[in-house]
C-alpha cells in the first residue's frame, strides 16, 4: 500500500509514457481526493490497456523518501525498486468499507449486548467519501467509548447456540467450485460494483451473485461446517446487499459514482439493508436525520426492525 502522503510530498501520477495523468482532470492533480485519483487510473489502464500508472517519485528523492517512508522503502527494494529514483507501479484497490453494521456513538448495536467497532461498523464518521487514517482515529474512539459502556450487573446464563450447519449431506469436496466463486465473486465486485458503476452492471451483479449466495446457503445448510464455504457465503450475501444497495441510488455520491449520474441528490439518503419478520431483505434510501450529519450519530429505528447500514 503506498501512502496518500507519498503525493502529499511531491510525488506525480504518470502513464507509461510519462504523461502526467491528472493535468486537467483536477485543479489539484496529483492531490486530487483518493476516489477522482482511483477513477482517473482506472479509467486510463482501460483505455491504454496498461496493467498500471506510474507514480514518479524523482521530486522527493532517495534520501527524503527513505528517512519520510522508511517502510514503504523497504517493501518497494524486495521488489528491485529504488525509491525517489524508479517510478513504481500502482493500481486502484479496494482498501477500506465505510458501512457496515449500524451503531450508536457507543458502538452499540441493536442486539443487546452485542457491540461493533472498527472496519466491520458503520458510524457514521466517514459520511460518503473517507479521508485519509480516519480509519485508526475511527477504531480509537470507538473503541474507547464501548469500552466504556457499563456493563449488566446480572448475567445470564449464555443460551445455547442455535442449529449449526446440517450433516445429513456429506462434506463439501467441491474445493475447486469453492475457489471458482470465490475469485467469480471478487471479480464481480471489482468489475461491476467497482470504482464506475452503471445500472446494467449492477443489475447482472445482482443476478450473478444471487445465484452463487443461494447455492452455497444451501450447501452450507446441508452439509458439516467448512470455513471456506461459510466465508463464501457471507462474502456472497455482503456483494448482493452492496450491489442492491447501489441499485436504489439514483446519484453519484462520495465513493458511490454511478455513469450518467454524476449530479447529486440535494437531500442526503443513507443506504440500509433492513429485515423485518415475515418479510424478505430488502434495501431502504432513508433520508440521513439532521443530528447525523451533525454528529455521526444515528437514533434507533422505532419500528423494532433489523437493520444494517451499507
Amino acid at each position: 500500500l503506498i501512502s496518500e502522503a507519498v503525493r502529499g510530498e511531491g510525488a506525480i501520477l504518470r502513464n507509461l509514457d510519462g504523461e502526467d495523468i491528472m493535468t486537467g482532470v483536477h485543479e489539484l492533480g496529483s492531490l486530487a481526493p483518493r476516489d477522482i485519483v482511483a477513477r482517473e487510473i482506472d479509467r486510463q489502464m482501460k483505455r491504454r490497456g496498461d496493467r498500471y500508472v506510474h507514480l514518479d517519485t524523482t521530486a522527493i528523492g532517495a534520501r527524503e523518501f527513505e528517512e519520510r517512508f522508511p517502510a514503504i522503502s523497504e517493501r518497494l527494494h524486495e521488489f528491485g525498486i529504488r525509491p525517489g529514483v524508479d517510478p513504481i507501479p500502482v493500481v486502484p484497490a479496494a482498501h477500506y468499507m465505510c458501512g457496515g453494521v449500524a451503531v450508536d456513538l457507543h458502538g452499540r448495536t441493536e442486539i443487546e449486548g452485542l457491540f461493533a467497532t472498527g472496519e466491520v461498523a458503520c458510524t457514521g464518521l466517514h459520511g460518503a467519501n473517507r479521508l485519509a487514517s480516519n480509519s485508526l482515529l475511527e477504531a480509537l474512539v470507538f473503541a474507547d467509548r464501548a469500552s466504556r459502556v457499563p456493563g449488566p450487573t446480572d448475567v445470564a446464563p449464555t443460551p445455547p447456540l442455535p442449529a449449526g450447519p446440517g450433516d445429513g449431506g456429506p462434506p463439501p469436496d467441491e474445493g475447486v467450485i469453492l475457489e471458482h466463486d470465490w475469485d467469480a465473486v471478487r471479480r464481480l465486485m471489482w468489475d461491476y460494483v467497482g470504482l464506475v458503476r452503471t445500472r446494467e452492471r449492477l443489475q447482472q451483479a445482482r443476478t450473478r451473485l444471487d445465484g452463487i449466495q443461494k447455492w452455497a446457503e444451501d450447501l452450507y445448510r446441508r452439509c458439516p461446517p467448512n470455513a471456506d464455504l461459510a466465508e463464501l457465503r457471507n462474502i456472497a450475501l455482503v456483494g448482493l446487499l452492496l450491489a442492491s444497495a447501489a441499485s436504489e441510488r439514483r446519484e453519484s455520491r462520495g465513493l458511490h459514482y454511478l455513469a450518467g449520474q454524476t449530479a447529486t441528490d440535494p437531500v442526503p439518503r443513507e443506504s440500509w439493508a433492513v429485515w423485518r419478520p415475515g418479510e424478505l431483505p430488502h434495501v431502504e434510501l432513508r433520508p440521513l436525520p439532521a443530528a447525523s450529519v451533525a454528529t455521526g450519530g444515528r437514533t434507533d429505528p422505532e419500528d423494532g426492525s433489523r437493520d444494517a447500514s451499507t
